[in-house]
């Protein structure tokens, strides 16, 4: 009898994406037959119905996340401009954010978020969630626009496949992101987004925190574990074998495993978690907040996850870099005939390691540590891949304030309902 009750993820999935577009098609006949009676009835006063609507609205998926929308939320406030926070962790330091003109929210986790956002009212909406339109996230009939801004540096393609495919806009930082972009829109016959390059805003901030901030001296070697998650990241490539060699190098040995494995791949993570207990030579660290581990480390060892940019670029220092063999296959960049940009500069900013000189772990850090080339390769791939270094949050606020006119400009009859298949593109 309880196999007759069970819905296996992939079908629950489908079940919610159903519904949701049930709702959303009564609530949309709602919403029209509520809006015409109430024009009626104030004889199509001007400004009346276009009140209602958010001019913009932010949404986060978790905490971790704050750092990379901080800045444009301090950029908004700044300018004065109102902004609606919506935020699916209910720990989010967005929360409790000090500026006056954003207004934050949290709207519950997971298919609750989702179920609210599918509904919301708005005319720009911001998130660096992929996934629009493709799974649980729907987009709303009552929003006009939607913009994608990336949590990394790297490569746009990686994203698991049809990642940003339906966002209206994407704000990236680099030149080899929008030939990626245009690329993919060609294979898959859709129609071309905005693609404006605006720069990198959380790792301006950080490095205006950087600046400010000081490192504790110390003539101890701190080595930093931070590997991605999944088939092709460290752990599951090298398994425990990686923290025996760390730790046979008697240097102090920081692990900060991706939050993504703690919940996809647990058993392997409560297994390394019980195996290697904290000691005076190694420390796990899960600070929502990256910026004090990465500070006090002086050398990375990752494999394609994002933050070896943060590391190398902001914080100038070198990377070792796993061979894992990277399987293309659930991302974006699958598509693509072309070697993935974050791998194909790896052995400009550090060196590789492998099953086979994984026992000389020890002379590969050493040697990173004191090699000239690889500071001269950060120096390249910074040039390539973070363009308005110090503007990335005013370049996308200007962006965004003048998207926001030219959808008002669209909308010619402020009294009527948006319609979101005149004034913009929609999915195919």
């Amino acid at each position: 009898m309880d196999m007759l009750l069970y819905i296996d993820p992939g079908t629950g999935s489908m079940l919610f994406a159903i519904l949701i577009g049930i709702l959303g098609a009564l609530g949309y006949v709602i919403r029209i037959t509520f809006v015409k009676i109430r024009f009626k009835l104030t004889s199509g006063k001007k400004g009346d119905i276009a009140s209602e609507k958010i001019p913009y609205v932010i949404f986060s998926e978790g905490k971790r996340y704050w750092s990379v929308y901080e800045p444009l939320c301090k950029e908004f406030d700044k300018r004065g401009i109102d902004v609606a926070y919506y935020t699916a962790s209910e720990d989010d330091p967005g929360l409790n954010c000090p500026y006056e003109h954003i207004k934050s929210k949290f709207i519950g986790e997971g298919n609750k978020a989702f179920s609210k956002l599918n509904f919301i009212n708005a005319h720009i909406v911001i998130s660096t969630t992929p996934g629009l339109d493709v799974y649980q996230w729907k987009k709303s009939r009552d929003a006009a626009y939607y913009v994608h801004i990336p949590h990394s540096a790297a490569d746009i393609t990686l994203y698991r496949m049809f990642g940003i495919d339906y966002y209206d806009a994407i704000l990236i930082n680099g030149e080899f992101q929008k030939d990626q972009i245009r690329k993919l829109e060609k294979l898959r016959g859709l129609p071309e987004k905005d693609v404006e390059i605006v720069g990198i805003p959380y790792m301006d901030a950080m490095a205006d925190r950087l600046k400010e901030s000081k490192r504790e001296a110390t003539t101890e070697t701190t080595v930093l574990l931070a590997p991605s998650w999944g088939p092709s990241a460290v752990f599951a490539k090298f398994g425990s074998s990686i923290i025996d060699a760390l730790l046979s190098t008697g240097y102090h040995v920081i692990v900060r495993p991706h939050p993504q494995s703690f919940i996809s791949e647990k058993d392997m993570m409560d297994d390394l978690l019980s195996k290697y207990p904290e000691s005076e030579h190694l420390e796990w660290n899960r600070d929502a907040d990256n910026f004090d581990v990465l500070n006090r480390s002086d050398i990375m060892i990752s494999d394609f996850s994002a933050v070896v940019l943060d590391f190398a670029l902001v914080f100038d220092k070198p990377v070792i870099y796993t061979d894992t063999q990277f399987d293309k296959g659930p991302y974006d960049a699958w598509w693509l005939d072309e070697e993935v940009w974050t791998l194909d500069i790896l052995p400009r900013i550090g060196e590789k390691l492998t099953k086979d000189n994984i026992s000389e772990l020890k002379d590969i850090i050493d040697n990173c540590l004191t090699k000239a080339e690889y500071s001269e390769g950060r120096d390249s791939v910074r040039k390539e891949c973070w363009e308005n270094y110090g503007e990335g949050a005013s370049k996308a606020v200007d962006y965004l304030e003048k998207k926001l006119k030219e959808i008002e400009n669209n909308d010619t009859d402020s009294n009527s309902v948006y319609d979101h298949n005149k004034a913009v593109r929609t999915s195919v």
